[in-house]
Formats: C-alpha cells, sequence, structure tokens
C-alpha cells in the first residue's frame, strides 16, 4: 500500500482518552522508513533564553517534510527539541535529502547542530519494538499522529549514539520551510502554572498497566477548564512587531538578505497586526474564526511513545499527577519527568490563513518538554 493510501485509511478518533484502549494503534508498514531530529546542546540554549528558536527549529522538520512531500500525508509528531515523522519507502530519497538540508541550513542560519537519522521499521521490530501510529483528530480540519510501540524512541537513541546518521547536505539550497511561522506572543498560565508531563512505560510493564496509568493522568486534567488546554479561547495575544520576527525572517529568507526578508515581514505582520486587531473580516480574511480555529487545531497532548501533555493548572493538579506517576515509577511501570513555568509557546506551520487545516504546536515557554525528558533522564541515573 501507497504511503498515501496507508495513513488515509486509517479513521481520524475523536476521543483522546480512547486512544489508551487495545486495538487504538496500527503498525506501520514493515518497509517503512522512520525519520528523527533533535538539537544537540539544547539545554544550554534553553539556558540561554532561546527556547523558541529551539522550538522553531524543532518544528521545522515537520514543515519542511510537508512541503517537500507537496500535500502526501504522513505522520509526524513534534517533541519540543526535535521531531519524528515516518514515511513509506517511494519517499525515502525526499526524507533523506530534506533531513540532510536542514543539518546544513541550521548550521549555516543559526550555528546550531541538528542531528538527523533515518531508518527501516523492519530494523526497529528486530529489536523487538514497533512503530504504531493512529490519528486523532483535533477538530473536523486538523489531526495528528499519535504514536506507540517503542520504536520512536529507540530510534532517538541509536541517533544520539550516531547510528543511521544523515550527514548534512554540502552548499544545499535551503528547505522549503513556507508556512512556518512563530509570530505569537508566550501566553501566561491562567490557573498557577503550565506543567509539562512526558511520561513512558517502562519495558517491564503491561499495555494495560500503562493504559490505567495515562487513563488516570487524563481523568485529572478532565477536570480542568478545557482539560488544561493552554491556550486561551480568544487565542494567544499578538503584540507589533511580533517577537519572532527575526526569527521568522531567518527561517524564511531563503536565499533572500535577511534585512529584505525582515523588511517584507514588517510590512506583512502590519497587515496581519490590523486585521488581528479588528471584531469583522478584512475581505475574504476573518481574524476571529483564525484565532478559533487555531485554539482547537493545537497540539496540547499526544502520545508520543508514551504520554505528553501541556497543562495550565493550579499546584493542586501538579501534585495529583505526580502522586500518580510516583506511584506508578515505584510499581516500576512508567519513568516520568514534569517541568513547570510561567508561560506557554505556541509555534505554528499554516501553510494558507485562508483555511482551517493549519497545526499549532504547544510547549512550555521555558523548556517545557525538553526539560520534563532532562528530568526523567536524571531520574533513570539516580536510580541505575
Amino acid at each position: 500500500m501507497t504511503q498515501d493510501g496507508f495513513y488515509k485509511s486509517l479513521s481520524p478518533s475523536r476521543d483522546f482518552a480512547g486512544l489508551t484502549r487495545a486495538g487504538a494503534f496500527t503498525p506501520l508498514p514493515r518497509d517503512w522508513m522512520v525519520g528523527c531530529c533533535d538539537i544537540v546542546n539544547s539545554t544550554d540554549l534553553i539556558a540561554s533564553g532561546r527556547y523558541k528558536t529551539v522550538n522553531t527549529i524543532g518544528a521545522s522538520v515537520i514543515a519542511a517534510m510537508i512541503n517537500a512531500l507537496q500535500g502526501v500525508p504522513f505522520p509526524y509528531v513534534f517533541g519540543g527539541d526535535g521531531a519524528s515523522f515516518a514515511v513509506g519507502p517511494e519517499h525515502a530519497d525526499i526524507a533523506r535529502d530534506t533531513l540532510a538540508r536542514l543539518r546544513s541550513w541550521a548550521s549555516a542560519e543559526f550555528d546550531i547542530d541538528l542531528r538527523a537519522a533515518l531508518l527501516p521499521v523492519s530494523w526497529i521490530r528486530a529489536e523487538g519494538l514497533d512503530v504504531a501510529v493512529a490519528r486523532y483528530a483535533v477538530s473536523e480540519a486538523a489531526d495528528y499522529a499519535m504514536f506507540a510501540g517503542g520504536g520512536l524512541n529507540w530510534a532517538e537513541q541509536q541517533m544520539k549514539l550516531g547510528g543511521f546518521e544523515v550527514p548534512p547536505a554540502p552548499l544545499p539550497d535551503p528547505p522549503d520551510l513556507t508556512g512556518l511561522s512563530c509570530r505569537w506572543n508566550t501566553i501566561p498560565a491562567r490557573n498557577g502554572l503550565i506543567l509539562s508531563v512526558v511520561v513512558q512505560p517502562e519495558p517491564t510493564a503491561s499495555a494495560k498497566d500503562f493504559a490505567k496509568i495515562a487513563g488516570d493522568i487524563l481523568a485529572v486534567a478532565d477536570q480542568l477548564q478545557r482539560n488544561g488546554h493552554p491556550v486561551p479561547e480568544g487565542g494567544p495575544s499578538f503584540s507589533f512587531p511580533p517577537p519572532g520576527l527575526t526569527l521568522e525572517a531567518k527561517i524564511s529568507r531563503g536565499k533572500t538578505a535577511l534585512i529584505l526578508r525582515k523588511a517584507q515581514l514588517f510590512i506583512q505582520t502590519t497587515l496581519a497586526a490590523y486585521a488581528l486587531s479588528r471584531k469583522r473580516p478584512l475581505g475574504s480574511f476573518d481574524a476571529q474564526h483564525y484565532r478559533r480555529m487555531l485554539v482547537a487545531n493545537a497540539d496540547f497532548r499526544k502520545f508520543d511513545d508514551g504520554l505528553k501533555l501541556t497543562l495550565d493548572c493550579p499546584p493542586q493538579v501538579r501534585d495529583d499527577i505526580t502522586r500518580i506517576l510516583e506511584k506508578a515509577a515505584t510499581a516500576g511501570h512508567a519513568r516520568y519527568g514534569l517541568h513547570e513555568q510561567d508561560e506557554a509557546l505556541v509555534t505554528c506551520i499554516v501553510p494558507s490563513v485562508m483555511r482551517d487545516d493549519h497545526v499549532h504546536f504547544i510547549d512550555g515557554a521555558s523548556g517545557g518538554y525538553t526539560q520534563a525528558a532532562l528530568r526523567m533522564a536524571a531520574s533513570d541515573r539516580a536510580t541505575a
């Protein structure tokens, strides 16, 4: 089955908690390829206040693949300082070329070392793991891939050890990152704090064990208004000029001079600021509808070989989730990391503001998933 045929054959589910049930995920075809990227020393970049840059480069992997595949659907997941995806064998060369160009671009434009790897699903299965996927529909217009089976985590570990490396391309054309933007202000917590949660099953845990843990955490989150959604119903705020103007100019300039691209974006964001300030549509663009769809399409919870959440919650909910996770860790069923911050961050891929299928990745604004994963790793080392 072609990539297009396989992924389209998966029916999107509107029930996030239902993804914990048996049979919710479908294994990828054995001849598919898994790709992944992450930023080397992202912790230092976060400490220096560059997490918006970290998030944007992490999402650039997805934007570049969307554009390279020219509308062919494929499963992907955003991880904060990187991303993972899967493609059919007919698109393996495109994936390899895109990853190679991304590595060179990140180094040349930002002086950032981006790791990248590409490997066959069959190799992952030979290790006794799997890559299974489901589709979660956040709205009628957008859905995200969810992953299970442990294969993505293993692939990322191999990448960090230098395995299956995709080398940087020599003097390449910049990748096409059309649609990737970072114009919104950070989003202050409204209920006390923004909590980043990363939970992974232990190898000895059964699917039933982990489903129970995930279900218990989601039951706590479901008690929050809008399940703890960090983005307010009216959408994030927008200031002028936007805080990510220079960053967006760098990611979108291609071969254009940076100062010229900044001037172009200044004009575009001036018009955008005017449109977003209006209560009525400007021509055929309805800014209020766009904001509503941004909120509806936001990716603040996911299954990525485990459970990841970005929640706007009070300290009591943090404590309740911590107790669930401590009990699971003591029982040997899960490992976890938590990170608290005052704000959330949104990174967008918007092929067209006139369509409703734009996607928006939510993370904590001071390290989010990256810091939570580091705390999980530190806990692993402490108990080893």
